[in-house]
């Protein structure tokens, strides 16, 4: 049974991961237990803080390892993302079409634990374990999106 992840990140780091292919995805060095419970087959969705908002779902093909290289970037000087696993896209939108937060959060059983004045609490932090029942719901409303027609050019 797959344990579903919400990494909460930065824009500019889903657009790095992004510019990756989807291929690998790191959290911050504070995680490391959480990274060390990250297994292969387990689902990850990626909420885009400042835009407040889901941008992509996928499932992790490896292992955790380390790696130092600089790829995302932190408000903490010094602080980067080693803790990193290889995965695969599941659904991923485009920055302007990704499902706004708020939208979901009334359905959601782990924004429960907030009042719903103050659901962006959910979303403090960097790593999160969310019930099967709300990645679905998200990743159904994300599909949804992906699956929508563009807009037609005037």
């Amino acid at each position: 049974m797959p344990t579903y992840w919400c990494l909460v990140t930065s824009p500019d780091n889903i657009a790095r991961t992004r510019a990756l292919g989807f291929t690998v995805q790191g959290i911050k060095k504070a995680h490391r237990k959480k990274a060390e419970k990250m297994q292969p087959g387990d689902r990850i969705l990626l909420y885009a803080t400042q835009r407040q908002a889901f941008a992509f779902t996928a499932t992790i093909t490896s292992p955790y390892f380390e790696d130092h290289s600089p790829i995302w970037t932190s408000d903490k000087a010094g602080e980067d993302y080693p803790f990193r696993f290889d995965i695969t896209p599941d659904v991923v939108l485009d920055e302007v079409d990704y499902v706004p937060a708020a939208a979901m959060v009334e359905q959601m059983e782990y924004a429960r634990k907030w009042p719903p004045q103050h659901w962006r609490l959910a979303f403090q932090g960097n790593v999160h374990v969310l019930p099967e029942h709300d990645f679905s719901l998200i990743e159904d409303a994300m599909t949804e999106v992906a699956k929508a027609p563009a807009p037609a050019a005037s």
